[in-house]
């Protein structure tokens, strides 16, 4: 696809829901339209914003001439304080107050933008999968809006499946004894196409409810309703990974396109120093880690991070870390500031000093390169979908404690359908910890899990290579046939 004129140039406005794990994909698929031609309008809301000139710099959203950056507020009171704290907001009340406040602003900034004398009208919008209220804006408009699911294809399908549960009278829980005795794990799902077989468990947490009235469960099924309105789905994926998932979801979507990893996609294909720079990190990045990576022996770190938005008791964080050191393995560990629930997160100063030499605590890092560096062999993460697909992508097995969301699915089919997971199983305990980290790190299963993570890392690889990768070309075709004004294909 050639380089297009200025008078026809397309103007793609991107926008992500405000939570790190949903800008960073986001930012890397506006940069991937940019390079094919688009002007590209990114709409951050005013609260993060701040939060990436606090973290990135005063000028790092300057963008370019043709990859601008707008704001628009999120509802949510006191998010418009000059004071912004280094913290994820609260989900649900997120997600209740974008559903409800986020249209009339976004409306707005549409119509500023295409009264602009200086750039070209909106030509088609990509949105976060539950930011769905830009379907109606884009409809008032008559230009497409695709959806971007920042999930796996396997979680994605669970929520789309979430109506099964009330139909079948699965939720709301009417005992609330089975959260804890052993009907979750025991409960089998077989009924959902393009899904083999999960525990009750495994499903996304949102129904896990005794309420009828639960917010979260209305907001999926809303926008997973919605999503059948929009004029493709995309999904940070790849087919040899998750094949059958992205099946049961064509039989229920038109068109779905899964492009990722969208790292590997956009490593593959983003050569401009400029556009490379611009990131999306809303926490202080350390560059130290990979300096001190690089004195490291090959396989020998587990790398610790549990995300942007899982939080834990100061127990649970303390089982961690002696769990950690009995290992006696070398780590680096993430501890956002907001980590620990409702305190700040501070280790024992016993654990500081008996590891001093083996590990290395940061606030923040650049996940991708530290998952792709030869010095880490295992992973102990949250299973967001970004860090699990970047762990794949690294090549790396894994150790899974899943917080919320469709992490517990994610957990599931790493550990039994990709074979490189190991499950954190009940109540987190030292003991449980240091087996795990050190049978990954050095067992006869932490081995077979490390090849096979390889494994996939190379059909990664080839499914965003050019010109034949799946990835890459199902990129091509969606940009193609549903974002450019045909004006421009034909």
């Amino acid at each position: 696809m050639g380089p297009l004129a200025a008078s026809e140039k397309p103007h793609a406005v991107c926008i992500p829901y405000p939570a790190q794990g949903h800008v960073n994909p986001m930012l890397k698929l506006a940069k991937l339209l940019h390079f094919h031609g688009f002007h590209i309008t990114f709409v951050n809301t005013e609260f993060n914003h701040k939060r990436l000139l606090k973290s990135r710099g005063p000028d790092s959203l300057n963008g370019l001439s043709s990859f601008r950056f707008e704001t628009i507020p999120d509802g949510l009171p006191g998010s418009n304080s000059d004071d912004v704290v280094d913290a994820t907001q609260d989900i649900p009340s997120l997600c209740e107050s974008t559903r409800r406040t986020c249209l009339v602003p976004f409306r707005n900034l549409l119509n500023k933008l295409n009264n602009s004398p200086h750039i070209p009208p909106v030509t088609c919008m990509v949105s976060d999968g539950v930011m769905s209220f830009t379907v109606d804006a884009a409809k008032e408009l008559g230009i497409p809006d695709v959806l971007f699911w920042t999930t796996s294809a396997c979680g994605f399908l669970c929520y789309v499946h979430f109506h099964r549960l009330i139909e079948k009278g699965l939720t709301p829980i009417k005992d609330p004894s089975d959260l804890t005795n052993g009907y979750l794990e025991n409960s089998v799902i077989d009924w959902i196409p393009g899904i083999k077989e999960l525990r009750l468990r495994d499903m996304p947490s949102f129904w896990r409810t005794t309420n009828p009235d639960e917010f979260m469960l209305d907001f999926i099924l809303g926008e997973c309703e919605r999503a059948k309105k929009a004029s493709a789905i995309i999904l940070n994926t790849f087919d040899d990974l998750e094949h059958d998932a992205l099946e049961g979801l064509s039989s229920i979507f038109a068109p779905v396109y899964p492009i990722g990893p969208i790292n590997l996609l956009t490593n593959e294909i983003i050569t401009d120093k400029d556009l490379k720079q611009i990131g999306s990190n809303l926490w202080k990045e350390d560059p130290e880690c990979l300096e001190w990576l690089d004195t490291k022996e090959p396989n020998s770190v587990i790398y610790v991070n549990f995300g942007s938005v899982t939080v834990m008791t100061k127990e649970q964080m303390i089982e961690f870390a002696w769990g950690l050191a009995n290992s006696n393995k070398t780590f680096l560990w993430v501890i956002r500031p907001d980590l620990v629930n409702g305190e700040n997160a501070v280790l024992p100063a016993e654990f500081i000093k008996e590891t001093r030499n083996r590990g290395l605590l940061s606030s923040w890092c650049p996940q991708e390169q530290v998952l792709a560096h030869r010095s880490v062999g295992g992973f102990l993460t949250h299973c967001g979908w970004n860090s699990t697909i970047e762990s794949i992508c690294g090549g790396v097995a894994m150790i899974c404690w899943p917080f919320f969301a469709e992490q517990q699915t994610n957990c599931r089919f790493a550990c039994e359908e990709w074979g490189i997971g190991l499950e954190i199983e009940g109540d987190v305990k030292r003991e449980g910890v240091e087996k795990l980290v050190r049978e990954l790190m050095e067992g006869e299963k932490g081995t077979e899990m490390k090849k096979k993570a390889l494994e996939w890392k190379k059909m990664a690889e080839e499914a965003t290579c050019r010109p034949d990768g799946s990835s890459f070309q199902n990129f091509e075709i969606m940009v193609r046939q549903v974002l450019l004004p045909k004006t421009v294909t034909n």
